[in-house]
């Protein structure tokens, strides 16, 4: 990847960032923080790294994307309307009466999504039940997977896990996106799972430690799992992320998991952001 196309997907970034203050605030209620840290990721998975066509949202032979914490799907959506699934206008109606945009993701009304999610530790099952259909059929098919480091607090994740190692799918990468941080508090307090890279090296995945929040770094992970296939081996990202990145007042801030922006936090956090934008756009020109 050059540094241009490096600099083409911070920028992408940055508006799926905007998309997310602007549904969340359009909703009045909704899930920054962690949509915030995992904007990145999803601009890659989007933008780079999954077979997808907007232009036909359910061809067979897609790749998948499963969105396992899936309260934050204002992210998500950001990501799925910036690559054209459907208007980016239409993302402050998130969570509004007679919207297709619903606070978790559903499958039956918005382009582009592959599962409906919510209850936290279903999605990366279904996941896994995906990336063996896949297998089973012989199509080259990888599925991937978004947790969060509080979601897989839940024993159902590790069920999942063992099942993801048991059947060699090598063709499936579950990510986890370690921002410290959910709703009651650090995971390091209320539930602490570290050290993570060595219980999933333990139940048998490739294991990648990342900074989650690095273009650069995440092209590095994935062309990691590109070289998995064949192995028999599941692939899991570690993503070092900072919850509500991009936003000063949301970053490490325990109490932006689950509210939304007033006006005035609004104004400020689309200032922010715009801000960013413009550094990249300029730093573009200079690179021409």
């Amino acid at each position: 990847m050059t540094k241009q196309e490096a600099l083409q997907l911070k920028m992408t970034a940055t508006r799926v960032r905007m998309g997310i203050i602007e549904s969340t605030h359009g909703a009045k209620c909704g899930h920054p923080g962690g949509s915030l840290s995992a904007a990145d990721v999803l601009t890659y998975l989007y933008f780079k790294e999954m077979r997808i066509d907007p232009a036909n949202p359910q061809d067979p032979a897609r790749d998948r994307f499963v969105l396992s914490k899936g309260h934050c799907a204002p992210g998500l959506y950001a990501a799925l309307a910036e690559r054209g699934f459907f208007p980016v206008q239409d993302l402050p109606t998130l969570r509004h009466s007679g919207s297709y945009l619903q606070g978790h993701p559903n499958m039956n009304t918005v382009p582009g999504v592959d599962m409906s999610t919510g209850s936290l530790g279903q999605g990366v099952s279904a996941a896994c039940g995906m990336a063996l259909a896949a297998r089973t059929k012989g199509t080259d098919i990888n599925v991937y997977t978004l947790l969060g480091d509080g979601e897989i607090e839940e024993g159902e994740c590790w069920e999942a896990f063992m099942f993801a190692s048991h059947y060699k799918l090598d063709n499936l990468c579950i990510i986890v996106d370690v921002n410290g941080l959910q709703i009651d508090g650090p995971t390091s307090k209320v539930m602490n799972s570290e050290p993570l890279d060595q219980k999933m090296d333990a139940f048998g995945f490739n294991t990648i430690i990342c900074n989650g929040n690095s273009i650069n770094e995440l092209e590095q992970a994935f062309m990691l799992f590109d070289r998995a296939h064949g192995s028999g081996k599941p692939t899991c990202f570690l993503l070092h992320t900072t919850k509500g990145l991009g936003v000063s007042y949301m970053e490490n801030a325990v109490e932006w998991h689950g509210k939304a922006p007033n006006d005035e936090q609004y104004q400020q956090a689309m200032a922010e952001l715009r801000a960013s934008y413009e550094l990249l756009e300029k730093e573009v020109q200079r690179n021409v």
